[in-house]
């Protein structure tokens, strides 16, 4: 039961938060992680007094059930965007992706090369700093846009498309990270890693594509003649889940299996009305409970240990990070057409790290990745909590910043 009251908590929690936002405003996107962070700040203050929520914070459910809430945040983008939508915008997106990962990965690594001392890990721990700047948490920028009415604008649908080709980039290059720092403790990295990883992420989007084309609208044809209730809903989250678990397989997130399954649910499968029925199902579930417990997730992580530690190598992450991907992916999207306006849109709608980079920094430390080399220095081991102070205050200040950017009217 101590989950029940937990969920209770969160959700009256970020409802008032994300109420004062909107009056103040700002997303509410905003209000839910400063409740988030208030709230874990409160727990740790409280921790006798309030055992049993941090009991229930720290559960394997609660976890869970903000990984679900990611999924089906990744799952309702991928029905508002069409697949051949998404194709066309992925053509001018993956400018923006490359831009917005090459001066990341760069500042990140020369960031890392300047401060973190020497040892046989310095290169791969200075490209892991890289690719943690690189990630552009794809649920956040989502749920931004769609906070701000503009995920079906040419901006929105640009930074959505770009961010997944970025989290799909990084999350290829963390692979090799970990495997360079596996069983060898060499730190170099294998060929044959790199080319089985590459490999598995063209087989991925070799059966899903083909999938999604040809088996889903077949699929959807038939829906009609079967009679248990909410056939389609429960169709939908079978085949994402089916997505989801094959991505996992194929050494990916399930978030970009969410995210194409989702894109192969539209009016072409089938009839409009359905359609704007389960889309309307997917909005309550996702908006009312299961986003609002994933963003609250994201400042619960805050540690703010690396703050008295390394304060000046906080604060130059946490520059580099909203300078890098504001230059890397704002300059490309200019290029390619883009107003200046709203390539400074696409440059800050990129800045947003999020929950995707807790997970890559979680995995990094489960990996010992900053238990290297022995002894710690201290720089070293506070990474971890500098990338989550980054990820959260980039988070925090994205949606801030998009809001004064954005057109008026449109919000």
């Amino acid at each position: 039961m101590d989950i029940l009251y937990l969920i209770l908590v969160l959700l009256v929690v970020t409802r008032v938060f994300a109420e004062l936002a909107e009056r103040l405003g700002l997303p509410s996107i905003v209000g839910e992680l400063v409740a988030g962070v208030a709230l874990g700040f409160l727990l740790r203050r409280s921790y006798e007094a309030l055992a049993v929520l941090q009991s229930a914070c720290q559960s394997e459910t609660y976890i869970s059930l903000a990984d679900l809430g990611m999924f089906f945040l990744m799952l309702l983008a991928g029905i508002r965007m069409e697949p051949l939508e998404f194709a066309r915008v992925s053509k001018s997106a993956v400018l923006v992706a490359i831009g917005g990962m090459i001066v990341p990965i760069g500042a990140g690594f020369v960031l890392g090369l300047a401060v973190l001392p020497d040892s046989p890990y310095k290169f791969v721990q200075s490209l892991f700093i890289g690719t943690a700047l690189a990630i552009t948490a794809v649920p956040v920028a989502v749920r931004i846009f769609m906070d701000l009415g503009q995920l079906d604008s040419p901006v929105g649908k640009t930074v959505v498309a770009a961010a997944l080709w970025d989290d799909l980039l990084s999350l290829f290059l963390l692979a090799l990270l970990l495997a360079a720092m596996g069983d060898n403790h060499s730190g170099l990295f294998e060929p044959q890693v790199a080319l089985l990883l590459l490999g598995k992420v063209v087989l991925f989007f070799a059966i899903t594509v083909p999938v999604g084309f040809f088996v889903f609208p077949w699929v959807g044809k038939y829906l009609r003649h079967l009679r248990f209730p909410e056939v389609d809903f429960s169709m939908l989250l079978i085949g994402a889940l089916a997505y989801g678990v094959f991505a996992e397989l194929m050494s990916l997130h399930f978030i970009l299996g969410a995210f194409i399954a989702g894109m192969f649910f539209h009016p072409g499968v089938v009839d409009a009305e359905v359609y704007k029925r389960v889309e309307q199902q997917m909005s309550g579930i996702t908006s009312g409970f299961l986003a609002p417990i994933f963003f609250v997730s994201i400042g619960l992580n805050l540690d703010i240990s690396a703050i008295s530690q390394v304060p000046l190598f906080v604060t130059m992450l946490i520059l580099i990070a909203f300078v890098s991907k504001f230059v890397g992916a704002g300059l490309p999207a200019y290029w390619l057409g883009l107003s200046a306006r709203e390539s400074m849109m696409v440059g800050v709608g990129m800045s947003g790290r999020g929950a995707v980079e807790l997970i890559v920094a979680g995995i990094a430390l489960e990996a010992g990745l900053f238990a290297k080399p022995q002894p710690v220095p201290v720089i070293v081991e506070s990474l971890f909590s500098a990338i989550v102070i980054m990820a959260l205050v980039t988070t925090i200040i994205t949606p801030i910043a998009l809001r004064l950017l954005a057109p008026r009217g449109k919000t």
